[in-house]
């Protein structure tokens, strides 16, 4: 693994170019996505890694919403560098990386990073290959795409190998995830896609937004969509948010709390895969 990451460093020192090699490591790269905005992804993403933390894990957030990054702003953090510096080759990955609450660290982006859009062949080699040493000092590294289906957020999902998509119970969030879902088994079929439920009134509920999804992805493309868990509504939620203080953090023995610790407990029962770096910037068939 190692070997890798020096032999990608030096490709992008000499300003060379070869077809990115397929990158591998033991930690389990997560990409956690949703249809559209406002169903309370970033809530997901750092509640359950403060809850794979909890369990013993080594975790990472990597902010990959490059319009309108924002895990930083959730945990009341101001980094100094973010991806766009690692790219112009001011700063290495590790230097950029921000103690989030508990020993997390936070990758963080910076709103509107066009160059990652417009980067050349050894500016991706040299990213690829920052990204990989980080790897290594991680259980878990959990992508917060950007909402949508932009070949930005695409590219990210194929990197993951497990995929969590998060809905609300709202009609329009259904329709807009399994649009994303659509999307992505059209590009991968191989894919392990997963369902969180967000702010629903009880199991029940959850359970009726997953039949819908998952029937009418099984009918129309031939794939199943697992339910790893649902959060039950708190209106502590939007609270925490506001005050920029995680709810595990503030309310750890609430429902909700638990709740992330199941899925956090799911996730580790499932068996470890691997994710491909160098699916990021694969053209477009």
């Amino acid at each position: 693994m190692s070997d890798q990451a020096a032999v990608l460093r030096e490709l992008a020192r000499n300003q060379r170019y070869v077809a990115h090699p397929e990158i591998t490591s033991d930690c389990q790269l997560i990409a956690i996505t949703s249809g559209k905005g406002g169903v309370g992804k970033t809530h997901v993403v750092v509640n359950l890694a403060l809850a794979l933390r909890r369990a013993g894990k080594k975790v990472a957030i990597l902010d990959a919403d490059f319009g309108l990054a924002n895990v930083d702003v959730f945990l009341g953090l101001t980094p100094t560098f973010h991806l766009g510096h690692v790219i112009e080759g001011i700063q290495p990955l590790k230097s950029i990386i921000v103690e989030g609450p508990e020993g997390i660290g936070i990758i963080p982006a910076s709103s509107g990073i066009q160059e990652l859009t417009e980067m050349g062949p050894s500016q991706q080699a040299h990213l690829i290959g920052e990204l990989s040493t980080v790897m290594e000092r991680y259980d878990y590294i959990l992508i917060d795409t950007a909402a949508g289906i932009s070949n930005n957020v695409i590219r990210f999902l194929l990197v993951a190998r497990r995929v969590i998509v998060v809905s609300a119970p709202e009609p329009t969030a259904i329709v807009d995830a399994y649009a994303l879902i659509k999307v992505l088994f059209r590009k991968d079929q191989t894919k392990e896609v997963y369902l969180v439920v967000n702010s629903v009134g009880d199991e029940s509920e959850a359970r009726d937004v997953h039949h819908q999804l998952s029937h009418v992805a099984e009918r129309f493309l031939g794939q199943k969509i697992a339910l790893l868990g649902f959060i039950p509504k708190d209106e502590r939620v939007p609270m925490s948010v506001r005050r920029q203080q995680p709810l595990m953090i503030t309310h750890p023995r609430t429902v909700v709390s638990r709740r992330f610790c199941l899925i956090a407990e799911t996730l580790m029962s499932q068996p470890p895969v691997t994710g491909k770096l160098d699916q990021l910037w694969h053209e477009e068939g």
